[in-house]
């Protein structure tokens, strides 16, 4: 699928952002995908060839929203274990060094025919987002004290709690 005028002006960042929006939008049901996984993928999209060098070390350390920057800062992906990777969502932690920096292409930056994953994405992240906040074993206990003073004024059960100290 790739061009010249692609070639040329694709950055290693967003075509690593592509291979993993990719495979995130064919596999919905993995996690997250091995670093390898996402070389091989950003390879046969055939996006730059060859493939550029720059692509592994991009997955490994510069679009990694939660290692430190060096030097690149963007917070395209994150680190899930060892090895592992998948797109960075907002609500994700991240190293404070990389505040503020690219979480994905800009959408004339994309190559012909992939405008889409920016839509994509978006779903994605709003979904995954709720269905977190669904999951999540403290949140979902938000509101199940409501009933303890039901039957006394907060200021009356901490009278009766305090009764006979002395």
């Amino acid at each position: 699928m790739g061009n010249i005028a692609t070639q040329t002006a694709l950055k290693v960042a967003d075509e690593v952002w592509i291979a993993t929006a990719l495979l995130h939008r064919d596999h919905p049901e993995a996690a997250d995908f091995a670093v390898e996984e996402i070389v091989r993928r950003a390879e046969r999209e055939g996006l730059h060839k060859p493939l550029r060098r720059g692509v592994y070390v991009h997955v490994i350390q510069h679009c990694v929203a939660n290692r430190p920057p060096n030097p690149g800062r963007y917070r395209m992906l994150l680190e899930t274990g060892p090895g592992r990777r998948r797109l960075f969502r907002k609500g994700d932690s991240y190293h404070p060094d990389r505040e503020g920096a690219k979480i994905t292409p800009e959408r004339e930056d994309l190559p012909y025919g992939y405008n889409g994953l920016l839509s994509w994405y978006h779903e994605w992240s709003l979904a995954a987002n709720n269905n977190a906040l669904k999951e999540d074993p403290l949140l979902s206990l938000r509101g199940s004290g409501k009933g303890l003073w039901a039957d006394e004024h907060a200021d009356d059960y901490v009278r009766r709690l305090r009764e006979g100290w002395e």
